[in-house]
């Protein structure tokens, strides 16, 4: 079955699917600004589409399923410059509680939340350790720009890591969504370097509104983007995460390791 995207296959063949212990994907991205050059659903769209490429790759070896996304995160930040979506803590741990404890009932125990945000990796690191107590289920989470770092190091050239509307997040969109990327708008569409808040070396984290950050709402600088560079990320971010998948931390945290007794 070639077909991986939840709201595209019959409750059949879910079913079909869960009875294989499939895996289930949750993508989790935002609705929020990127700069004069790309939409707002960028990290919602890119987290949706690495997703689905990293499902065809491991449905090869194994059931799995990607989820209609989340499309609206931790976007506080972003408000100042408009066109963004935010939703509190307390929502976004609701909302993701219901969602799996229906992936739950659909009858899966395997489940991937996948995000696409840097403002919603702390969060979500926290949520997913919750909501493992709460369904009884390992749930696992990773950022699919974490679980690529090294194609993402390998392949940009002006910045180290993915950083907001930049060289990475316009590379990817020039490969996905062609046809969503202001081109016309590119020259204008660099800012100062950031650290995503999960990687911050930092001795201590405030919370700063973007706005205070760069004026065209841009981290990076998207001059150097090319579809070649995104084309270079999908696969690399999707094989990472389908490496993930194939390598089944459920199982570890089911059946931990003993620790031999003294």
């Amino acid at each position: 079955m070639n077909e991986v995207l939840w709201n595209r296959l019959t409750a059949a063949q879910l079913r079909e699917l869960a009875a294989r212990d499939a895996v289930v994907l949750l993508p989790v991205g935002a609705t929020e600004q990127h700069g004069p050059h790309l939409p707002t659903g960028v990290d919602d769209l890119l987290a949706a589409e690495v997703s689905r490429r990293a499902a065809l790759v491991a449905a090869e070896h194994t059931g799995v399923v990607v989820t209609p996304s989340v499309w609206a995160g931790l976007s506080e930040h972003h408000i100042a410059f408009g066109g963004t979506f935010t939703v509190s803590l307390s929502t976004l741990h609701a909302l993701l509680r219901d969602i799996c404890r229906s992936i739950v009932r659909a009858g899966f125990s395997r489940i991937l939340i996948v995000n696409g945000h840097g403002g919603n990796m702390t969060a979500l690191n926290a949520l997913t350790t919750e909501l493992t107590a709460e369904l009884s289920v390992p749930l696992a989470c990773t950022s699919y720009f974490t679980a690529g770092r090294e194609a993402v190091r390998r392949t940009l050239e002006t910045q180290p890591g993915l950083m907001h509307a930049c060289e990475g997040e316009t590379s990817l969109m020039m490969a996905a969504f062609p046809e969503l990327v202001r081109t016309e708008n590119l020259g204008s569409a660099r800012g100062p370097e950031i650290t995503l808040p999960a990687e911050s070396t930092a001795p201590v984290y405030l919370a700063v509104p973007f706005d205070r950050i760069t004026e065209s709402g841009v981290a990076g600088d998207a001059r150097a983007a090319s579809a070649e560079k995104g084309e270079r990320l999908l696969a690399g971010c999707a094989r990472a995460l389908a490496d993930i998948v194939l390598g089944d931390p459920w199982h570890r945290a089911v059946n931990p390791a003993r620790v031999p007794a003294r």
